[in-house]
Parts: structure tokens; C-alpha cells; sequence
């Protein structure tokens, strides 16, 4: 786990580097990104190893296929949890109560890629990722590779200006995720994906991006109380 945080803090750096080419940066909300990311990463040493699920048995066995097969079904199955997950977030008022800290950012940059209520992961650790074990077990490759293209997360949260246009259903992109932190309210409800917009066709939630429109949300934390407690806040709202 040191050397997922290590890979993850080098990666923000050369990414916040990039960004500065896009206008000054807004080193308050980094800066308030940064303790949440240390709370989440406190959480999973602290608490994950008690509260994590192994699934009772796998429907494919990752060892007995090709890396390959193997590889692109896991992300396939992780991803469409993932999908889930986040429409959940979205609908259910005390789910929303902790996502809603990932949206007040003002500032959407790469460093708002770990911008999660730091109970978000325990939730999933009994919730979507055993549920995509009973799909398929993967291997040790196959998970360090799936955690590798998972950086690709702090990309599409950056300020870098790009999509991929008519293909954007291909693989999400800064420009395709930035809508739907948008607090227009006409991009409401739209591009959920996480690594494949493929889930938001066929659900009906998507929508290929033409702007870069502003981010964040009234409410914004000021304190690390306000982070260790956000879904707890005087005023929180689903």
C-alpha cells in the first residue's frame, strides 16, 4: 500500500505540473485534497484488513485463463461495479451525504481523483469488489495491472483540456468525467463511467462532452473536521 501512495502522490505531481499550464493553480483546495487523501489511505491500513470480504467462490478462475482473457474480463466486471456503485451514490441520500465531498470541489484537478469520503472504500470492500470476485478471481498480475490502468482516474480528473470527440464512448476522459462534475444543472445526471463511458450508453446517461464548464458545489469543507465528518456537517442535504 506504501507504494501505491508513493506511485499515486509522483503520478499528481507531474500531472499538477502539466496543469500549470492551464492557468494558476488553487493550492487551498490541493491542499485540502491532500489530508483527505491521507485519511483515506489511513482508513484502508487501520480498518480494511477487518472489514474486507474474499468471495466464497468465483464463477471464472483467473489462473486458469490466459492473461490476456483474464485481464480485460476483471476490469470489465470491476468497472461495471464501479458503475453501480457511483449511481448509487447518486440516489441514495446517505450515499450522497459522502460523495457529495468528491463534488464540492471548485477546483477540479488531478488531485480531486482522491477527493472520496474516506468510508467510501470500506463500503466498497463489502459491497462491489467481492461482487466482482464471484465474477472472476483474478490473479497477482492481474490486479497490479488493473491498479496501474486505475491511475488513469487521476488524468480524467485533471485540468488538462482534452477528450476523445465521437469516440469519447471509448474511454472516459477529462473532458467527458469534467461534465459530470459540472454544477450546470443541464449536465446533470450524465457520464458516470469510470473507465468506460460504454455503461453510460447503455444506461442512457450519456452525453458527449462540448465545453469545460465550472465545477463544485455551495457547501466546501474549511477544516479537517469537516472532512473526517462531512456526511455528519450541520446542513448536509441529499
Amino acid at each position: 500500500m506504501l507504494l501505491s501512495l508513493s506511485l499515486t502522490a509522483l503520478f499528481m505531481g507531474c500531472l499538477t505540473l502539466l496543469e500549470l499550464r492551464c492557468g494558476a493553480l488553487d493550492m487551498r483546495g490541493r491542499w485540502v485534497n491532500i489530508q483527505v487523501l491521507g485519511l483515506g489511505y489511513m482508513t484502508k491500513w487501520l480498518l480494511l484488513p477487518f472489514v474486507a470480504l474474499n468471495a466464497p467462490f468465483s464463477l471464472l478462475d483467473g489462473r486458469a485463463l490466459p492473461f490476456w482473457l483474464a485481464f480485460p474480463l476483471f476490469l470489465i466486471a470491476m468497472d461495471l461495479g464501479e458503475y453501480l456503485f457511483h449511481r448509487a451514490q447518486h440516489a441514495v441520500p446517505s450515499l450522497w451525504k459522502m460523495h457529495s465531498l468528491h463534488h464540492s470541489d471548485p477546483d477540479m484537478n488531478a488531485t480531486t481523483a482522491e477527493r472520496h469520503f474516506w468510508a467510501e472504500s470500506l463500503l466498497k470492500s463489502v459491497t462491489i469488489w467481492p461482487a466482482a470476485i464471484v465474477l472472476i478471481r483474478p490473479t497477482s498480475a492481474v490486479v497490479l495491472c488493473y491498479a496501474l490502468v486505475c491511475t488513469w482516474h487521476i488524468v480524467v480528473h485533471s485540468r488538462l483540456r482534452f477528450g476523445f470527440g465521437k469516440l469519447s464512448w471509448l474511454l472516459n476522459s477529462p473532458s467527458y468525467h469534467r461534465r459530470h462534475h459540472s454544477n450546470d444543472p443541464a449536465h446533470f445526471n450524465s457520464n458516470y463511467s469510470a473507465l468506460l463511458p460504454i455503461f453510460d450508453v447503455l444506461a442512457n446517461a450519456y452525453n458527449r462532452p462540448t465545453s469545460f464548464p465550472d465545477t463544485g458545489l455551495d457547501e466546501r469543507p474549511s477544516k479537517l473536521r469537516d472532512l473526517a465528518l462531512w456526511p455528519l456537517r450541520q446542513g448536509a442535504r441529499a
